[in-house]
């Protein structure tokens, strides 16, 4: 009698996990409809030059990339298209230092009702963060962490926003999981601000951007 119930149990469990599998698993029309193509290399429709006090020039390369030249300070680009997901979305793209020892492929990101950057090689080069969380900068607050990146050498970055959770990938490592919720997700004061709602920017550093791509995620 305990082994048939126990028989009876394991049944309905398999039963419920290969529900929640098929649950699971989007078609490929569900797939496609998640993503988006916001730069592809061929023009920078919808993107627009950010105009920072000494910028550097920007343009495509003529391989697929925009290029973000050494300017005095920052140099980039910002989204002027349609409006964005706020919360529950990821973005990828690919980003290569070309020259220079600070950020080269920072991203400044909606998050509900406010705005954040993360920093790709900031502060001499190694640095990886959030601007800012709770009035902390990238340097300051428990997001902060190193990685060493090398020039000419292309980086998978990948940006995941959850109501309750920032996450960060390079090359698949996750470098950042930081829990925001009830946190005050804020930008740096100063012309970083200019980027919004989505914008890639460099500083004292020449930068290779490609393949930036919209995911949205279920709720």
């Amino acid at each position: 009698m305990q082994s048939d119930s126990l028989t009876l149990i394991k049944s309905l469990l398999c039963l419920f996990l290969s529900v929640l599998s098929c649950l699971a698993q989007e078609t490929p029309q569900e797939l496609e409809d998640s993503r988006k193509i916001l730069f592809d290399g061929q023009s920078l429709e919808n993107w627009e030059i950010t105009d920072f006090a000494g910028r550097g020039e920007v343009g495509l390369d003529g391989n697929g990339s925009a290029l973000l030249e050494f300017g005095i300070a920052l140099t980039g680009i910002h989204w002027i298209g349609e409006e964005l997901p706020r919360v529950n979305y990821e973005i990828r793209w690919d980003a290569m230092k070309v020259m220079g020892t600070d950020f080269f492929g920072s991203l400044t990101f909606p998050y509900l009702k406010s705005h954040g950057t993360l920093i790709l090689g900031g502060w001499g080069g190694a640095l990886v963060g959030i601007s800012c969380i709770d009035g902390f900068d990238a340097s300051e607050n428990d997001a902060a962490t190193a990685h060493r990146f090398r020039t000419d050498h292309w980086y998978a970055c990948r940006l995941r926003v959850m109501r309750t959770h920032l996450k960060f990938w390079v090359d698949d490592e996750q470098l950042i999981d930081c829990e925001v919720e009830g946190r005050k997700i804020s930008m740096r004061t100063g012309e970083i601000e200019m980027s919004i709602p989505l914008g890639f920017s460099t500083y004292d550093t020449s930068g290779l951007i490609k393949n930036v791509i919209l995911i949205r995620l279920p709720d």
